[in-house]
């Protein structure tokens, strides 16, 4: 990794630089980032002890097994690499669960995910309308184009909260399912 990164870890760019040469293996890389996937010291992509068979995660990505074999033996041979992803793991999410239990995400998009405070003025706005917050989940800017805040409540939101925060200047899209 280049002496650029942040201190601490790797960026996405970093971690695909890496796999520069192969797109099949780099799609297998953005698969195990963003579903939580690790690899384990025998080169198994896991969910916490559930093995996920290669040809399940070929499958996914539209590539052969081997490619999936190949990007988690060179996962293994790189000890920055190794450390990353020996130790993801997955988060389990409301979204797709809000139907069924009666809940509503708060869906904001924003015109640079780099500025800082935005979720806690989010947050901060719907605590001030008394709302219960079950699950804030905010995709990294580093592992997606255009990143998300998703705020999963118990209640609907009031019209004069929506205003409020349509109203706030990094807010570029609101939706509400």
């Amino acid at each position: 990794m280049s002496d650029g990164g942040p201190p601490g870890g790797a960026t996405f760019d970093e971690i695909m630089e890496k796999f520069s040469d192969s797109p099949g293996q780099q799609a297998v890389i953005r698969l195990l980032l963003e579903r939580g996937f690790s690899v384990n010291e025998e080169g198994r992509v896991v969910s916490g002890g559930i093995e996920i068979p290669n040809t399940g995660i070929a499958r996914e990505v539209g590539v052969d097994r081997r490619v999936v074999d190949a990007t988690t033996s060179a996962i293994l041979d790189d000890e920055e690499l190794t450390r990353i992803f020996t130790n993801i793991s997955a988060i389990p999410s409301l979204m797709d669960l809000a139907p069924v239990l009666d809940l509503t995400v708060l869906t904001v998009a924003v015109r640079d995910a780099e500025e800082t405070g935005i979720v806690a003025t989010v947050t901060d706005a719907i605590a001030d309308h008394e709302l219960t917050i079950r699950q804030v989940i905010s995709e990294d800017p580093e592992f997606t184009d255009e990143p998300v805040l998703y705020v999963i409540t118990d209640e609907d939101l009031p019209g004069e909260l929506i205003n409020e925060l349509r109203a706030f200047e990094f807010v570029r899209r609101i939706e509400i399912e």
